[in-house]
């Protein structure tokens, strides 16, 4: 399954704590649940009013589907070509 990067714009997202941290996460996954097995969430980076999260999905409309139903808006996705680490350096 293709995996991608989904950047979004969210307002406080990296002040919350954990009630509030809880209640995002719950509705990310109720969203996903409603959607079916073709979508994934691993796991979201979050920075200054920004996340990044990493998703396995068939396809981008799958990413918006989600972000109307969890109502986490999309501001942009990459599609991930491969992954680059510190063992890509050895032979």
């Amino acid at each position: 399954m293709p995996k991608y990067v989904i950047e979004r714009e969210v307002q406080g997202v990296d002040k919350l704590k954990g009630r509030d941290r809880q209640a995002a996460a719950l509705q990310s996954i109720r969203a996903l649940n409603e959607i079916g097995t073709e979508i994934q969430w691993i796991h979201s980076y979050i920075s200054e009013n920004r996340t990044h999260c990493v998703y396995l999905a068939e396809n981008e409309k799958l990413i918006h589907d989600h972000a109307k139903k969890s109502k986490f808006p999309v501001t942009n996705i990459y599609k991930v070509e491969y992954i680059l680490e510190p063992v890509s350096g050895e032979g």
